[in-house]
């Protein structure tokens, strides 16, 4: 499916596949947008740091209809993704790989999960709750969110770097790409995977205990 916008992912991908093919022991690579910012040390000597685009500070409702921000996700690992749960496509295959990935680290504190619905007009807390419930998640290691149509978007589409947007001519009225998105403990983006793609999700289940390992280096 075509977008009215380009985005960097479609590159970003296929640089992090060809990484991952190459390097079997490996740190993972940092994606994203960067600068260099020219810094003055405490002993007056001038050096260029590498400063990369983070997840900024965020709070959305929960399934729970409690709030929730980035505080609940801090020193933290997680996988966030974008879907609704009217979605007829792409989200009923990208959370039933997602829930073998979250069965797998369940019992890890150290890994986080966080869904943020596109649909601002009818997934409230309550329905998401029930989304969860039928997809077999309860507790708080994975989080299921709402929040406004502005909100949501451009933390999608300039933060995490997905696509996603209303069409009216779409199947389920709403488009988006279906990305599941590592991110360290730093808010640092370390991966996107096709949630839909069995050997994305492998190698994604791959990446995590080598990101946990490098944090605690």
């Amino acid at each position: 499916m075509k977008f009215k916008r380009s985005f960097p992912f479609l590159s970003i991908i296929t640089y992090t596949i060809l990484l991952t093919a190459c390097h079997d022991a490996r740190k993972l690579p940092i994606l994203g947008p960067r600068e260099a910012e020219t810094i003055t040390t405490s002993d007056g000597k001038i050096t260029v740091d590498t400063v990369y685009q983070t997840i900024p500070d965020f709070k959305f409702l929960n399934q729970d209809s409690t709030y929730i921000s980035n505080e609940q996700f801090k020193d933290k690992i997680y996988i966030a993704d974008f879907f609704f749960t009217s979605c007829s496509t792409i989200c009923p295959t990208m959370h039933r790989n997602m829930k073998t990935i979250f069965e797998k680290y369940k019992d890890n504190p150290d890994v986080k999960y966080l869904s943020h619905t596109i649909d601002f007009k009818y997934d409230k807390p309550s329905v998401l709750k029930r989304y969860a419930q039928k997809l077999g998640v309860d507790g708080s290691q994975w989080q299921f969110v709402y929040g406004t149509k502005d909100s949501i978007y451009k933390l999608a589409e300039y933060s995490y770097l997905v696509a996603v947007m209303e069409d009216t001519t779409a199947r389920d009225g709403y488009v988006h790409q279906g990305w599941l998105v590592l991110i360290d403990r730093q808010r640092r983006i370390r991966g996107a995977y096709d949630g839909t793609n069995p050997e994305q999700v492998a190698q994604l289940m791959k990446d995590i205990p080598v990101l946990l390992n490098e944090d605690r280096k």
